[in-house]
Formats: C-alpha cells, sequence, structure tokens
C-alpha cells in the first residue's frame, strides 16, 4: 500500500474518533438531563398522587438543578465556531497614562488567572514587561483547557477603570484603559500531506546540460497538485526517481509556504478587530469610585459587586455576549 494511502486511510480513522468525541459531547450531558427531567416528572407525579408536601421542598431544588444543567447545555450550543474548543492566547496592552494604565493592565491580568483557576484551567505566562513603577508595560498568557478561547473571546476589546488613583497623592478620580485581545491557540507545526489522488505526475525529456542520458529518457518530472493548482517539476538529475523525490520536496515547500500565509492571512483578518484603547471603544467599565458597578457595554449586562468580578467572576458577562451574539462572534 502506497504511503499516501497508509496516512489517508490514517487521516480518516483520525476523523471519525474525533466525530465520535465530538457527538458524545452532545449526547452525553443531554441524556443525563432527559434522564433527571424523566425522574423530577415521576417524583412530582408520585406527589401529586400522594399529596404529599414534604416532597415540594426537593422538587423545588431538583428544578433548580435541571435549570443550571440546561443552562449549561444552551452554553454549550453557544460555542460551535471551528476555534471554540481550543486554548486561548490572550494579550493585555495598557493604554496612555503611564503607571496608572500599567497598574490596570496588571489588574486585568490577575482577574483572567483567577477567572482560569475557578474552571481549573491551566495558565502560562509567555511574556511579561513591567512597567518601571508599578503594572505592566505588557502580558501574553497561556490558558489551557477546553473551550477556554470560546469563553475568553467575549473579552476582546478596551476595557476602562474608573477610580481614586493610589498613585495621586491628591487623591484624585482618574480613568485608565487597557486592551485585551484574544487568539486561538493553533499548532505552529503545520503538517503537509500529500495524497497521491491529489497529484498528476507528468515525465518528460530533460532539456538542457546533463549528458547523453539526460537529453535521450524521460528523466524530468512535473508534478500538479490538483486541489491547489501548485505546479513544480525538476529535470537535475539523471534518474527520475530522484527528480520525483526532489519535486515532492519542492510541493511540500510550496504547500507548506500556502499553509503559513493563510494561517496569517486568518490572524490579520482578526487583528483587524482591534481598536484604539482610549475612551469611547470600551465593551467593559469598572467603576470603583464614586459608586461601586461594572456595565458591559455590548450586553447593558451591570453587576455592583465589581470586587468579586476582579476576582475572576467574569462568567455572567461571557453569558450574556455568547446568548446576544452566539457563533457570530469571531
Amino acid at each position: 500500500m502506497a504511503e499516501g494511502a497508509i496516512w489517508a486511510d490514517a487521516e480518516k480513522a483520525r476523523q471519525v474518533i474525533q466525530e465520535v468525541k465530538e457527538l458524545k459531547r452532545w449526547l452525553d450531558p443531554y441524556r443525563a438531563l432527559r434522564k433527571r427531567l424523566d425522574d423530577a416528572q415521576g417524583l412530582s407525579e408520585l406527589a401529586e398522587i400522594d399529596e404529599d408536601d414534604e416532597l415540594e421542598p426537593e422538587l423545588g431544588t431538583e428544578a433548580e438543578q435541571i435549570g443550571a444543567q440546561l443552562e449549561a447545555l444552551e452554553l454549550q450550543n453557544m460555542l460551535r465556531s471551528p476555534d471554540d474548543a481550543r486554548d486561548a492566547l490572550l494579550t493585555i496592552h495598557p493604554g496612555a497614562g503611564g503607571t496608572e494604565s500599567q497598574d490596570w493592565a496588571e489588574m486585568l491580568m490577575r482577574m483572567y488567572t483567577r477567572w482560569a483557576e475557578r474552571h481549573g484551567f491551566k495558565v502560562a505566562i509567555l511574556d511579561l514587561l513591567e512597567g518601571e513603577e508599578a503594572g505592566i508595560k505588557s502580558a501574553e498568557l497561556q490558558i489551557t483547557g477546553q473551550y477556554a478561547y470560546g469563553l475568553l473571546k467575549a473579552e476582546k476589546g478596551v476595557h476602562r477603570l474608573v477610580r481614586i488613583s493610589p498613585f495621586d497623592a491628591q487623591s484624585r478620580r482618574h480613568t485608565s484603559f487597557a486592551s485585551v485581545f484574544v487568539y486561538p491557540v493553533v499548532d505552529e507545526d503545520i503538517e503537509i500531506d500529500i495524497k497521491d489522488d491529489d497529484l498528476r505526475i507528468d515525465v518528460y525529456r530533460a532539456s538542457g546540460k546533463g549528458g547523453q542520458h539526460v537529453n535521450k529518457t524521460s528523466s524530468a518530472v512535473r508534478i500538479t497538485h490538483l486541489p491547489t493548482g501548485i505546479v513544480v517539476q525538476c529535470q537535475n538529475e539523471r534518474s527520475q526517481f530522484k527528480n520525483k523525490a526532489t519535486a515532492l520536496k519542492m510541493l511540500k515547500a510550496r504547500l507548506y509556504e500556502r499553509a503559513v500565509e493563510e494561517r496569517e492571512a486568518k490572524k490579520a483578518e482578526v487583528d483587524k478587530q482591534k481598536t484604539d484603547i482610549a475612551f469611547g471603544n470600551q465593551i467593559r467599565s469598572y467603576v470603583f469610585q464614586p459608586y461601586t458597578m461594572v456595565n458591559d457595554h455590548r450586553t447593558d449586562l451591570k453587576v455592583s459587586d465589581v470586587h468579586k468580578v476582579m476576582d475572576g467572576d467574569l462568567d455572567p458577562f461571557i453569558e450574556a455576549f455568547l446568548k446576544r451574539f452566539g457563533t457570530r462572534a469571531a
């Protein structure tokens, strides 16, 4: 069996396994919820027949837990974009304002770290540039966990802070900005696989220098990659076998370059969503004084306990964002 055919069979098997896992990811929680709902319905009918009021508290608790499970399943349904299940790269940059904004950027880094820990995700600091006096000039975190990117994509944008500055001797109120951006983690090693069925191989007589053998035999090789239309050819060697091997290496290099360009184009498309780190572009405001409030300007969700949010309680904002924008969110 040809190497390409073996690879194709292995790839097909891998895809089938992945599809099975994906189906189980949907079916298992649905079946668990369906069973729990049927059991609760049976308990309700039993309480009605026996006129047993003592079962009401148990039914109330069960209804709340079923509601929570249903909310989780609904949230899962919103995470259906191709990259949602991936790990996330999260970058934080302070806006203008020196130490004030740099301190705010560090507060955000702590907030996302605490959020990740709440979900059992792993956090790795890939890059960190500390400020001269306090805070950070930039940070890049990798957050590893199922649906890390799908959840954190709700956090892309400019975050605004209003507080009495701890760095102001006159205790004046300051407004600071920091930007957060999130990328899905993709494999850096791009595997280029060439299937036999995708190739058209032509042989012809070589031209130019190379001696009598090269000129009189069909040793030159031209390979056309049918899915992309890329054409490579080689006639340097006297052996058709060697020319074919060299041409395949050339084709792999061309396909690799194409894959890199596509990946960079996708990243550039995502980067277009970045906005200036300034007033008017914020997605969320965090107010510490004169009152406490976190206000998401996209969903109009407001939470009064700003300290709880800063300690990583971001799920209400993430869920509200996903419910509003669903799979349309990039």
